[in-house]
């Protein structure tokens, strides 16, 4: 699974978003960062409506794709706005082993 075109759509979307001046991903000791700025007047508005925004725009990018997404606030400063956000396969067992394993594919309800 390519994660980097997830990225690049994720953040192409976030970028259509008429709130959204610029953002892009930046990796600090493994960990992907994701910083937004925003063109409003005062940051207040974004901080309850930026989740959603980052949210929808992130399920738009893992359409039909088997991964996850993990978004937490970190701080922001004015109209600079920064998350520690990430893109990640989930760890399940994609097929049987044939060692009885409790979390075994063939058990599981679907």
């Amino acid at each position: 699974m390519e994660l980097e075109q997830i990225w690049s759509s994720f953040l192409n979307e976030l970028k259509q978003n008429e709130l959204v001046d610029g953002c892009y991903r930046k990796n600090i000791t493994g960990i992907p960062f994701l910083y937004v700025k925003v063109n409003l007047d005062n940051g207040l508005a974004w901080e309850k409506i930026g989740s959603s925004i980052i949210g929808a725009c992130a399920k738009k990018a893992m359409f039909r794709k088997k991964v996850t997404v993990e978004t937490y606030y970190v701080r922001h400063d004015e109209t600079h706005f920064v998350y520690r956000h990430r893109f990640f396969v989930p760890q399940e067992k994609m097929f049987c082993c044939g060692n009885l394993c409790v979390d075994c594919i063939r058990l599981k309800n679907t």
